[in-house]
């Protein structure tokens, strides 16, 4: 699996708050952030079936 890249727009004061959450939880930002993202798309595929991606 190839790893990449994301920029994002963000407010200072949201991502001020998500470091203290990753501290807290002994991660990076960058890695508390991928668990958000696993944790929703998790979410939607318990509510409406496995996401079946057509790669070539």
């Amino acid at each position: 699996m190839s790893v990449k890249s994301l920029s994002i727009r963000i407010d200072e004061e949201i991502l001020n708050k998500l470091h203290v959450v990753a501290d807290y939880e002994g991660r990076s930002a960058n890695s508390q952030i991928l668990v958000l993202i696993r944790d929703c798309i998790e979410s939607y595929e318990k509510a409406h079936g496995k996401i079946e991606l057509n790669t070539q």
